[in-house]
């Protein structure tokens, strides 16, 4: 169904659906962590991800993304972005090393629904200072999940992501212009979830309605920059960043984390949040 605004609420079937995918893209993230290792390529990454697909009979929602507007088609089915790297690496030829901080977004369907989700973890030893932008970022994230609620605004969320990051010791930059985002029959839709903002403002929350929540910090500097490949975005000062994600929707019983692989259970459980998967 579709309200004002663009705004696309899901039944329970279409839920069902989005959690397949879900599912799909929780166990892709799993066979990457467990490849990647210093002289892995990212396209060797890649590879892991298409086969995940191919066993699971799902689509890849990133690859060839863009050509239907005239922007150059994404080639891959992952963004694998290292380092300075934000957001839209392209998986390549580059070979992972040890210290490397990592992050990899995915996203799959299955029967024409969504779903999206991205991971930060480190190759080999990291540096304390990544470790620990990659635990802030993922703070956010949660902190992000955990304010959304029925009858909640958009806003809630975006200050509770902000407000994790900007509590957190040390100084971060959160790339205010690359947002969460609607999420359902299409991988991109209204509303955007912008990482600021004040709580109290903005789309009421309503049953049925999908979101990704993805806070993308750095060490450094809040601005992007994209590379000539048209798709790579990274840090303006060469700081590194992290980028954690996850496709959450909101039922009468809670919160249901569509992208993870229990459904959210052990993190909402820690953080005392309601968990609120569809009964079948």
């Amino acid at each position: 169904m579709i309200r004002g605004r663009g705004v696309e609420l899901k039944n329970r079937e279409q839920l069902r659906l989005m959690r397949q995918a879900g599912l799909v893209v929780a166990e892709v993230h799993a066979a990457v962590l467990a490849a990647a290792a210093p002289g892995v390529t990212t396209g060797e990454l890649d590879q892991v991800a298409r086969d995940v697909l191919a066993r699971r009979g799902a689509g890849s929602s990133f690859l060839n993304y863009g050509a239907e507007w005239g922007q150059t088609p994404y080639p891959g089915v992952t963004c694998i972005s290292v380092n300075e790297e934000v957001v839209h690496g392209i998986p390549g030829s580059r070979r992972l090393e040890s210290g490397d901080l990592v992050s990899v977004d995915f996203g799959a369907y299955v029967d024409g629904w969504h779903g999206d989700a991205a991971i930060t973890f480190g190759v080999g030893e990291l540096a304390e200072a990544d470790a620990l932008l990659s635990e802030v970022t993922r703070d956010a994230l949660w902190a992000g999940i955990g304010a959304a609620r029925l009858n909640g605004r958009l806003g809630d969320i975006s200050h509770a992501i902000e407000a994790s990051v900007r509590a957190a010791p040390g100084r971060y930059g959160i790339l205010a212009d690359y947002t969460g985002h609607g999420i359902g029959s299409a991988m991109h839709q209204p509303p955007d979830v912008p990482n600021t903002g004040r709580a109290g403002r903005g789309l009421r929350l309503a049953e049925g309605l999908v979101l990704a929540v993805e806070p993308m910090v750095t060490r450094g500097s809040s601005i992007g920059v994209t590379l000539d490949d048209d798709w790579t975005v990274v840090t303006s000062d060469g700081s590194r960043a992290a980028h954690w994600e996850h496709t959450i929707t909101m039922t009468r019983g809670g919160l249901w984390v569509l992208t993870s692989a229990d459904g959210g259970e052990a993190e909402l459980a820690a953080r005392g949040l309601p968990f609120g998967p569809l009964a079948d």
